[in-house]
């Protein structure tokens, strides 16, 4: 199987340490979500995890809920609500249209306030061994300290501070030593919730609870982690030089990827230009989830893709198809094989999750068993393989309820946010 590694710019062999497979997927900011860009991250991150069950390997999957931070707060005023109200509301809506697309849960769903105090351990470790400083009852995590600063995004140093500042980094702080020093732990602001720590009252900076969380539940190494692209920098680099600061294991991260942006009407999707397509919307206008999971996975998850609902009718016809194909009738002669159509099945998924191509072998297969069932022709086994093909896409075909396993998993998440 061959994976893009965003750190080395190429596409390498993955080889599990062993059966077992550590994934952690960044989560969301609750509020205004699930937008398509929040889905298309997800349902891809989801076929990688599927496909690795369907070839027999153990996945641990981590996903994070990023509760408090400066975004969650700003909504949280813009809309005269408690933060947590705000986050745990939205936290529900997102579980609910992550059931509702048949998303495979994660393992691990952690709140960041809920590892504070593993934080404010790694903070201190950094802290001693001279990658960060502390001022006014902030501290920062010094770039200049870490050589290998810029691995992962391949910025030049000039560009850098240009893409932070777009992504939360306050270059006016008084308080650092250079802009681009991004804060682990910000002193309290007046109106904002803060935990104790040895520096004074505060709050976590963003890119600490993430390499926090990915350690604290998957170890010093993680076999694959990632996001949407917009994450690479400054929020991965900086969980890179975190998380290898602290525990001097290389490398933090064996494969990181990304999934490409999703645009609308010529535009990036995002919150901060308010040209979302929801997921609930579209459900409630009577897509079918399948329609919605095959949409997305048509676009191969490295490479940017726009909104069109032409787009979205072909792949409900697909969706179509396969419900056919798999409830079809046959006979008794001759068994049609799925050896053929599972080979350029697994052949597109080992390279690089090429979703478009497995499903196309998917929809030539379904039409194939419609042919050869009005023939008269067995078509059983052919539709067991089909099934299984399309488990890795998290397809309910002729199915009304999401599987088990996905409404009980993220039912237990649930629990903390209602």
């Amino acid at each position: 199987m061959q994976l893009y590694n965003v750190l080395t710019g190429e596409k390498e062999t993955f080889t599990p340490r062993n059966k077992h497979v550590s994934v952690y997927v960044c989560g969301i900011t609750p509020y205004d979500t699930t937008h398509l860009g929040h889905a298309f991250t997800y349902a891809s991150f989801d076929l990688l995890i599927r496909y690795l069950e369907f070839l027999g390997h153990e996945v641990t999957y981590v996903q994070n809920v990023t509760d408090i931070d400066d975004d969650i707060l700003r909504k949280a005023r813009e809309v005269g609500k408690d933060w947590r109200e705000v986050g745990n509301r939205w936290t529900a809506h997102f579980i609910r249209d992550m059931q509702a697309l048949n998303v495979r849960p994660p393992d691990h769903f952690p709140r960041a306030t809920e590892v504070i105090e593993e934080m404010l351990s790694i903070i201190q470790t950094l802290l001693d061994a001279g990658y960060a400083y502390e001022r006014g009852g902030n501290v920062y995590f010094h770039v200049d300290s870490w050589e290998e600063f810029g691995a992962l995004s391949k910025l030049p140093r000039a560009e850098m501070l240009p893409v932070a500042n777009e992504r939360g980094n306050h270059p006016g702080d008084p308080h650092k030593r250079d802009p681009l020093d991004f804060v682990l732990w910000q002193a309290r602001a007046p109106g904002e919730p803060a935990w104790e720590s040895p520096w004074g009252p505060g709050r976590p900076g963003w890119h600490i609870e993430c390499s926090t969380m990915a350690t604290e539940l998957l170890g010093n190494t993680i076999d694959v982690h990632g996001g949407g692209a917009d994450l690479v920098f400054p929020h991965h680099e900086c969980e890179i030089a975190q998380a290898e600061g602290a525990t001097g294991v290389e490398p933090f991260v064996r494969f990181w990827m990304h999934t490409a942006m999703v645009r609308y009407e010529g535009e990036k999707m995002s919150k901060s230009l308010g040209n979302l397509i929801m997921i609930r919307d579209l459900l409630e206008k009577g897509w079918h989830p399948d329609a919605l999971r095959i949409y997305l996975n048509k676009h191969h998850y490295r490479r940017a893709w726009e909104y069109r609902q032409e787009s979205l009718e072909r792949a409900d016809a697909t969706a179509r198809l396969l419900r056919e194909a798999v409830a079809a009738s046959g006979g008794t002669e001759r068994p049609l094989s799925p050896r053929g159509a599972l080979e350029t099945f697994t052949t597109a998924l080992d390279d690089d999750l090429d979703s478009p191509i497995a499903l196309r072998a998917m929809e030539e297969f379904a039409e194939q068993i419609l042919r050869i069932a009005a023939a008269g022709r067995d078509v059983t086994g052919a539709q067991a393989a089909l099934r299984d093909m399309a488990r890795v896409f998290g397809l309910y075909l002729d199915r009304d309820e999401p599987e088990a396993r996905v409404a009980d998993g993220w039912n237990r998440h649930l629990r903390k946010f209602v």
